[in-house]
């Protein structure tokens, strides 16, 4: 029996429903075979309260000994709207240059989509969202503030360097998988990033003949995401439109619950981040609603990209297995608890690992 690949992985369970559902998907992966050495850190709106530490520059120079990071939400009521985005979520992807937030919007046989009654059977691609640049660069300001006169700008930066590197990479997706990539941007208002994003997206796809090339601007896509999403294979877009035509993505393909993604960095010059999209639900924290299915699918992710792919298919493949048994209504919520539906799709992993191993 070959050796199986260990994995030092960091830990951040986070806020509100974080802890709950990182503990269920490292449940999932001990079920599946995964082989961990597991580093925690304690960052989030809990320490912040403490301390006013939100990511010291110490924790981001150890996380280089790490080969990936599992994190759980962050989110607390009691701290102001940006400090933990900015402070936690964006300085990680601008300090480790985690340029890529891939997102799968994949269809679950059995999951709750609102499009269940005419949409189509199946929905599967991925999103390929640049993440370090455009509108959440953090460029702009505020005059006179807080009087009637107050004005504020928010720019969008885009270089070339980073819309190629992004878009290089969406098609490097694109050949494994059905060879077809549309770009989704706004380029006959926004004349100018949308610009360099068309031009550096039909020189870079000279270089991959064998994937067609598409175009939506990005409210023509919230319709097709909608109306004919068997269209789309992968998307590459900008950080803001990303942001947005990944959510409804997440909606098609049954709700937040279900929604993984990955903070990558390609060249594997710093630890990838994988994390649910979903928030830190602080209301319902503790009391065992939380599904955990988009933790697990986000550790799948990371494991897949980390190359035990075993692991990762066995985690995917359990999620899938155990869905009917989760009572999930078409509204999201289970009739099963976090630990409940953590054990179920434990024990559906335990025996796809025992079954292939036969």
């Amino acid at each position: 029996m070959t050796e199986r690949q260990r994995h030092r992985i960091g830990v951040i369970p986070g806020d509100g429903i974080g802890p709950e559902v990182v503990a269920e998907a490292l449940a999932v992966a001990d079920a599946a075979g995964a082989e961990l050495e597991l580093i925690h850190y304690d960052l989030g709106g809990d320490r912040y309260l403490k301390t006013g530490e939100v990511l010291p520059d110490s924790v981001v120079e150890e996380w280089n000994s790490l080969d990936a990071i599992l994190l759980g939400a962050v989110g607390h009521p009691e701290v102001a709207p940006g400090i933990l985005e900015r402070g936690l979520l964006l300085k990680a992807r601008f300090e480790l240059d985690l340029y890529v937030n891939l997102r799968p919007v994949k269809l679950i046989p059995g999951a709750p989509t609102p499009l269940r009654d005419s949409g189509p059977d199946e929905i599967d691609m991925v999103v390929v969202r640049e993440n370090t640049e455009g509108i959440y660069a953090g460029a702009g300001g505020v005059l006179r503030q807080g009087t009637p006169n107050e004005v504020a700008t928010q720019e969008s930066l885009n270089t070339r360097m980073g819309a190629e590197r992004c878009i290089r990479y969406a098609f490097g997706v694109a050949s494994r998988r059905r060879k077809h990539l549309t770009m989704v941007h706004k380029t006959n208002v926004l004349t100018h990033a949308g610009g360099l994003w068309m031009r550096t997206f039909e020189e870079v796809g000279e270089e991959f003949p064998d994937v067609e090339r598409a175009y939506n601007h990005v409210d023509a896509t919230c319709l097709y995401l909608v109306d004919s999403p068997q269209r789309y294979d992968v998307i590459v877009t900008e950080n803001l439109f990303g942001d947005i035509v990944t959510d409804l993505g997440a909606a098609i393909a049954g709700n937040l619950g279900f929604a993984a993604s990955g903070n990558i960095n390609p060249e594997r010059d710093a630890p990838s981040i994988f994390e649910p999209v979903h928030g830190s639900a602080p209301d319902i924290a503790g009391k065992g609603l939380a599904n955990p299915i988009a933790t697990v699918l986000s550790a799948a992710m990371m494991f897949d990209f980390l190359g035990d792919t075993s692991v990762g298919d066995a985690m995917e493949r359990a999620v899938a297995e155990a869905l009917p048994d989760l009572g999930i209504d078409p509204t999201g919520a289970m009739s099963k608890s976090t630990s409940e539906a953590g054990r179920l799709i434990a024990a559906k992993a335990a025996e796809i690992v025992t079954g292939g191993a036969q």
